[in-house]
């Protein structure tokens, strides 16, 4: 279950203060490391503890698996969603 997000500057700082640092390239895994505004798919847990956070990324609806809600409202979800 994940949900594609554009990541800002803001997340990308909070998942590397979680232990999760998307920001550095990984060349051994072929994972280029992020920037603000790609997209990425995060899992809705860390979706939501980023919104607890204050630092939830924008939401690409489209891309976002319907059991999300499951997580957190669509409501949220769509406050939180990319201008198409």
């Amino acid at each position: 279950m994940g949900e594609g997000s554009c990541v800002t500057s803001d997340f990308l700082a909070f998942s590397a203060a979680q232990g999760n640092d998307l920001s550095t390239p990984q060349p051994g895994h072929g994972f280029p490391g992020l920037v603000p505004g790609d997209q990425w798919c995060l899992c809705a847990e860390r979706w939501v503890e980023a919104l607890e956070a204050g630092v939830a990324p924008p939401v690409v609806l489209a891309a976002t698996h319907s059991r999300t809600v499951e997580w957190v409202t669509l409501a949220e979800l769509q406050r939180h969603a990319v201008a198409d």
